[in-house]
């Protein structure tokens, strides 16, 4: 799908910037400032959209198939020598000439938890938990990690804040055979709602408390180390009132507005997942767009997990790139006009039992995002 569609409402010229072409670009020029165009054309040159993958282990073998497929930086996975609970510089420095040995950038990693696992099962649970003073210790061991990527020369962390982990009801059948990862939030039965993880009940206004004393305690090690902080949205957003006595406050967006919202540094923003992303909205084709606009503006999307789905908020299989109600193209257009740096890379991808790992379907995702690239210029 390199054709983009016609999302295109007449006479609004933000849209026209949005979908990012060279004619929307310079007909704006007729309808505001010059100064507009010059700017959108200024930022799009400046532009400079990877592809990347975040599939793990890093090792001579992923690196190879990686590259065959046209991947050039990774989120990559460091050994933790010793189960020391943070990455030492030498352990970074390690994944790092291993990924330059294959031809490849190790660009980002994730810390070593705050996983997008449920919070029963995450091993170091204090911070989500608000549990103290362990999770000062904790994000000791991240301040850590942080300062040895500053001296390894890797830009960026990913991270997550999420109690659920990643929920999902019965898989929906997809093309080829292939089975696609679904969530229909009316299957979840109303007496499963109600029970509690190990966390309790969590009301919003503890659950911000508790993200907020993380970030801004990891910011000066951030600036200090010139890296940046990328948390993924919570996947999938809640009904109001929550589920398991938990409201997803990262599964909105204006949660999200909020989040980018706790610090001004540079060094605070989203690794943004375009699939959870649109799974917050009601009509994710008509909206989607405005959305990655509004944080690729401001700077703070560090990394694009670019999926597709079908359907809506609390209704939505995740399909391929090429087959979703999000025009993908397009969306790379919005990013590439706002001068977005960075990787565009598969996230969740259909299953099927001749493909047990999902390679087949992250090298048909890699293949995708290499052609959009491509055809973007």
């Amino acid at each position: 799908m390199l054709d983009s569609k016609n999302t295109k409402p007449a006479g609004t010229s933000r849209r026209e910037l949005l979908l990012g072409t060279v004619k929307a670009v310079a007909g704006m020029a007729l309808f505001g400032p010059a100064s507009m165009a010059q700017a959108a054309s200024k930022a799009a040159s400046k532009a400079d959209l990877r592809c990347g993958t975040q599939q793990g282990p890093t090792t001579p073998g992923m690196l190879d198939f990686f590259k065959r497929h046209g991947v050039t930086d990774i989120c990559g996975y460091p050994e933790d020598e010793g189960n020391k609970g943070f990455f030492s510089t030498s352990d970074l420095e390690k994944c790092r000439d291993l990924c330059a040995h294959h031809g490849i950038k190790l660009a980002m990693i994730p810390l070593p938890f705050l996983s997008s696992s449920h919070i029963d099962h995450e091993k170091r649970p204090a911070i989500l938990l608000g549990q103290s003073p362990e999770r000062d210790r904790d994000i000791e061991d991240i301040a850590k990690t942080i300062e040895a990527c500053g001296k390894a020369g890797i830009s960026a962390v990913k991270y997550n804040m999420s109690l659920l982990g990643v929920m999902r009801t019965a898989e929906s059948p997809g093309r080829g055979g292939s089975e696609y990862s679904t969530w229909k939030e009316a299957e979840v039965p109303q007496a499963k709602r109600q029970q509690l993880t190990r966390a309790g009940r969590v009301p919003e206004t503890v659950f911000w408390q508790r993200i907020e004393y993380f970030v801004k305690a990891i910011m000066p090690a951030c600036e200090a180390a010139k890296v940046r902080a990328a948390c993924h949205p919570q996947d999938p957003g809640t009904p109001p009132g929550g589920l398991y006595g938990i409201d997803n406050v990262l599964g909105t967006v204006d949660g999200l507005k909020r989040f980018v919202g706790i610090s001004a540094s540079p060094y605070h923003g989203l690794n943004f997942c375009v699939g959870t992303v649109s799974e917050m909205l009601k009509d994710p084709a008509r909206e989607i767009l405005d959305v990655v606009d509004w944080f690729a503006s401001r700077g703070r999307i560090f990394n694009i997990h670019y999926r597709n789905i079908r359907g809506k908020r609390g209704d939505f299989i995740e399909v391929f790139p090429d087959e979703g109600d999000v025009d993908m193209v397009a969306v790379a257009r919005v990013l590439r006009a706002r001068g977005y740096r960075g990787m565009l890379m598969p996230d969740h991808v259909p299953h099927h039992q001749d493909d047990p790992k999902g390679m087949q379907a992250f090298a048909y995702a890699q293949g995708y995002i290499k052609g959009v690239i491509q055809a973007l210029g």
